[in-house]
């Protein structure tokens, strides 16, 4: 049986606050030795339809993190953009029924719009719970998803949350596939044949990111004041 080195949730340049082309996520992908990656933007599925359709060895799982009203979901085995703003439980639904892969990420971090601060039950939906984030200060949120997970019975994940090519690769999955494809990785992932790890984001990367995006939302809102 198979043995697939995944990063389960990377963001390129399509997402608004990513800045790595799809092309060099890959090329850092394999130079790090993964198998696989999910391509996972925000609210949109551009990127990961791009990556289908590049010559490649990494084995490709189209994604995308949603923002729905109770914060963000992973979504795996996916081209279909669906509907930021709904509840959590809703977008889930919707999810397994068009036969994806649901995972919550970053359930507990504080300001990182994590669902599981908003509604408990919406994890309880998931097929999995993302336990091992790279980006934290420190240890406790992630902690705390590992404890619920195993309380709930849930498969868990690790995600680099990459949105610089450099730490592609510190969410790291040794997932055992039947083969390999998208389709038995996902399989996998819901049989909880995993095994979950990650490497810390450097803490000056993390606040940096942090800061620039709290800019991002501030020039958003007083652009949205101006407006006529």
């Amino acid at each position: 049986m198979p043995h697939l080195t995944c990063d389960l949730h990377i963001h390129t340049n399509a997402s608004a606050d990513g800045h790595c082309p799809v092309e060099q996520v890959l090329k850092t992908a394999k130079a790090r030795g993964l198998d696989a990656v999910a391509i996972t933007d925000h609210d949109t599925t551009a990127a990961a339809i791009r990556a289908l359709s590049l010559e490649t060895d990494i084995l490709v799982i189209p994604g995308i993190e949603v923002s729905t009203k109770d914060g963000h979901v992973l979504i795996l085995g996916t081209t279909k953009e669906y509907a930021a703003g709904k509840p959590a439980r809703e977008t889930i639904a919707e999810a397994k029924a068009d036969g994806c892969v649901t995972i919550i990420p970053h359930p507990f971090h504080y300001f990182r719009h994590a669902v599981g601060l908003r509604d408990r039950k919406a994890l309880k939906e998931a097929d999995a719970l993302e336990a091992y984030n790279s980006r934290y200060y420190i240890g406790t949120a992630n902690s705390k998803a590992a404890r619920i997970a195993r309380r709930y019975q849930k498969p868990i994940t690790s995600g680099s949350d990459a949105h610089d090519c450099e730490y592609v690769g510190f969410g790291e999955n040794i997932i055992e596939a039947d083969e390999r494809s998208v389709e038995a990785v996902l399989s996998a992932i819901k049989a909880g044949k995993i095994t979950a790890r990650c490497t810390k984001t450097p803490v000056s990367t993390y606040l940096r990111q942090s800061k620039n995006n709290v800019r991002r939302k501030i020039r958003r809102r007083l652009c949205r004041r101006r407006s006529p």
